[in-house]
């Protein structure tokens, strides 16, 4: 009849409801059916990818963990038995020829650091010399390369050899003197640890020019490693916007 009131719930007065993924509403999985314009995300599969490739494997790092001991023990088993040889053979302070006059055999005992320096900080230098074992030990859980394998076991054994003599020889108490004998043309003297740091100083050195990280990779296959990923995600999203404009 004229003027009859309608249901609000008829057909005619119900509210019509937008196909689905137009103007908001939701596709069957809950997402919109167009993506946002210039958001690029990676997909999880290319991110675990990546990381499993930068990552290296567990059996792979236990080997390496295993070279670096290996280089750790030799580097401090030989400064430690050449300094006791040095303790019984050149006691009186007499500098002896080794090669020629240019490296010469002379007995010290060395209160600072490498090649003699810092003599009147000792507790500094032992201070530094345990903040190099806990940065050897925190840089060596990314291990993955065997040169920095070999770099890092010559550091720690070194630094540990140095240590031992802080506290075990006199006055003691992390106060020791560095046993020093090795008199390069009478510039400084130095020991055994000594060569081992300025060999792994030079390693290291090496490596970093060669961009070859802690992990075994070089910085540009990481570079193509993530491109390559970001490249794929982004045809990936080519791909989900063009199926949206053909529905």
């Amino acid at each position: 009849m004229p003027g009859e009131a309608r249901s609000p719930l008829t057909p005619d007065s119900s509210p019509s409801t937008p196909p689905e993924g137009v103007d908001g509403a939701s596709s069957p999985d809950n997402q919109p059916a167009y993506p946002s314009e210039g958001v690029v995300t990676p997909s999880p599969s290319d991110t675990e990818r990546l990381a499993h490739e930068v990552s290296p494997s567990r059996r792979k790092r236990r080997r390496l963990f295993a070279l670096l001991a290996i280089v750790a023990v030799t580097a401090y088993v030989t400064d430690q038995v050449s300094k006791s040889v040095a303790l019984n053979t050149l006691a009186d302070g007499l500098p002896r020829p080794f090669v020629g006059d240019f490296i010469r055999l002379k007995l010290i005992g060395n209160p600072g650091a490498a090649l003699s320096l810092g003599a009147g900080n000792t507790w500094v230098m032992t201070a530094i010399a345990l903040g190099v074992l806990v940065a050897i030990v925190f840089v060596a859980k990314g291990l993955g390369s065997r040169a920095w394998a070999i770099a890092l076991g010559l550091l720690l054994g070194a630094a540990l050899g140095n240590l031992t003599d802080r506290f075990a020889r006199p006055p003691g108490g992390g106060q020791g003197h560095v046993v020093d004998f090795l008199d390069y043309n009478r510039w400084f003297i130095g020991n055994v640890a000594d060569i081992w740091i300025v060999s792994a100083a030079v390693l290291i050195v090496l490596l970093a020019l060669l961009g070859i990280g802690v992990d075994g990779r070089r910085d540009r296959d990481v570079r193509e490693a993530k491109a390559e990923a970001k490249a794929k995600a982004e045809r990936a999203g080519a791909a989900s916007d063009e199926s949206g404009d053909r529905a």
